[in-house]
């Protein structure tokens, strides 16, 4: 792929915003290690250095070998990367008298293509503790701010461009404006990579890595499966055979509604309920992590019986996307990829002996909703929220009985139906309920009750990594809260979680 950008990752929080900002411009790009350098840098028609929480003054700073981009390919170094050209080209370093973070305007702007429509005042966001006091020779200062004095300069002889400040981050007001700027004006990429350009280009791949080969993909009911699913089906289709698994802890009546929809969108989907094994294997369990475990270790029994009854089947259908494939090849040594079990099949046993296809690798989430409505796929099952791959079972805290599930399940669907009809659904980036391990008095009709409790929990968010509770409206609550009490025998107390993420987590467990 010639229109693409190479984006080396030094270990910065803001790496994935910087791919976010110029996929949003249509212009493919892929993020690398800084020390996992591609052997082939034919394909990349442009490169961006991030930002990084080391100092390029400390002994084990990243230090990439760059000969095969400096002055061969358009550059724009951010942060991190605009003072490792200058400490390592003969500029000068050093830390901040004050920690340099948050908003700043640009005082100075030289004219420069780079800065095209940029003018003096454009707010900017800086995020360092060292500042480059001194530019390389014969480097031109582009941007200054009021504290800053080399915000932006332009290496001699190169098209290579450093920044101080994040044009990736919201708070930097014309950060696409610059970075389109860079890229089509200066690097000339066209603006040519579309949810139909995606789809076009991978159903073509996968006919050519598939044939007429058999593909087993478990269905999850969420965005990142269905999208594979319709996908892999448009270039396969009656080869796929999809599996979709009742662990009894789903939302009410989920299982049959997801069914039916995925039986209308023409997919070859099978249904298990395989409710009572799975809360069979629970019984008695509290602790969280062996919960989840108890839950993996049945889904991959259940899936392996399933997908033994498929004949010659070749290949494992996953919804794995791209945050995840990062996280496996993290700069930092960060987490390796674990994925997702609502997503993806994680751990099948080695004897299955089957090859993974993941169609979906190289897309953020925004990126997969927009790829699935050029697919056609309704939107109501676009815009699901996300729900844990162990469901209900991490929503119940303690252990795990069919009465409380049914509990839970009616609980939440008052909930979740609530927010669809005051149209309240598509602002929350989550929301659920969650059944605590406590009783609590209270009194129905002139008689005292000694029941459970529910906590209501909302949040919003763009990737899940941080969230924000979100502030219902009363009135909303107040019903809310009414109608639990009244249709839900065996609750009589509602609650609001209003935690955010950090330090609290948006599930309870």
């Amino acid at each position: 792929m010639q229109n693409n950008v190479l984006i080396l990752d030094f270990g910065s929080q803001y790496t994935q915003l910087i791919a976010r900002r110029v996929r949003e411009l249509n212009i493919f790009c892929e993020i690398k290690p800084y020390n996992r350098l591609p052997e082939d840098l034919t394909q990349y028609k442009a490169v961006i250095l991030s930002g990084s929480p080391y100092s390029v003054r400390a002994d084990d700073a990243p230090h990439p070998d760059l000969s095969g981009i400096r002055g061969k390919k358009p550059l724009l170094a951010i942060c991190y990367g605009a003072q490792y050209l200058a400490h390592f080209g003969g500029g000068n370093v050093t830390p901040s008298k004050t920690r340099e973070y948050g908003r700043a305007k640009l005082a100075h702007v030289a004219p420069d293509p780079f800065f095209k429509d940029i003018h003096e005042g454009s707010q900017v966001w800086m995020s360092h503790s060292d500042t480059i006091q001194a530019l390389p020779e014969g480097a031109a200062l582009l941007a200054s701010t009021h504290d800053v004095a080399n915000a932006a300069y332009k290496l001699p002889g190169e098209n290579t461009y450093a920044i101080q400040f994040h044009p990736e981050v919201y708070h930097t007001t014309a950060g696409s404006t610059l970075l389109k700027n860079f890229l089509v004006d200066i690097a000339g990429l066209e603006q040519t990579w579309t949810p139909a350009a995606f789809v076009e280009t991978t159903v073509a791949e996968l006919k050519k890595k598939i044939g007429n080969d058999k593909v087993i993909l478990g269905l999850s009911g969420g965005v990142d499966s269905t999208v594979a699913a319709v996908l892999l089906h448009k270039a396969i289709g009656k080869h796929l055979h999809c599996i979709f698994v009742n662990n009894g802890l789903l939302r009410k009546n989920e299982y049959e509604e997801v069914l039916d929809q995925y039986e209308h969108m023409g997919l070859n989907v099978k249904g298990v309920d395989a409710s009572a094994r799975f809360l069979d294997a629970l019984a008695g369990e509290e602790d969280p992590e062996k919960k989840r475990k108890i839950i993996g270790r049945v889904f991959i029994e259940v899936f392996d019986d399933e997908a033994h009854q498929v004949e010659d089947a070749r290949w494992l259908g996953q919804g794995t996307i791209y945050p995840d494939v990062i996280e496996s090849v993290s700069a930092t040594g960060g987490p390796s990829a674990t994925i997702k079990s609502h997503h993806n099949v994680g751990g099948l046993p080695d004897y299955m002996k089957l090859k993974v296809v993941e169609p979906l690798k190289m897309l953020f989430k925004d990126e997969v909703r927009r790829v699935g409505a050029s697919l056609g796929i309704h939107e109501e099952r676009l815009g699901r929220h996300p729900f844990p791959g162990p469901g209900l079972a991490i929503r119940i805290l303690g252990d795990i009985t069919r009465e409380k599930v049914a509990i839970l399940q009616e609980v939440d669907h008052v909930f979740i139906s609530g927010l669809r009809q005051w149209g309240l659904y598509d602002q929350i980036w989550q929301a659920g309920a969650i059944l605590l391990p406590v009783h609590s008095v209270g009194v129905m009709g002139d008689e005292r009750t000694y029941e459970k409790c529910v906590a209501l929990r909302a949040v919003e968010s763009t990737d899940g990594m941080t969230a924000d509770w979100v502030n219902l409206p009363y009135e909303f609550l107040q019903k809310t809260s009414n109608d639990i009490i009244n249709k839900v025998p065996g609750v009589n107390r509602v609650v609001y979680d209003i935690s955010s993420k950090p330090p609290a987590t948006i599930e309870w467990e």
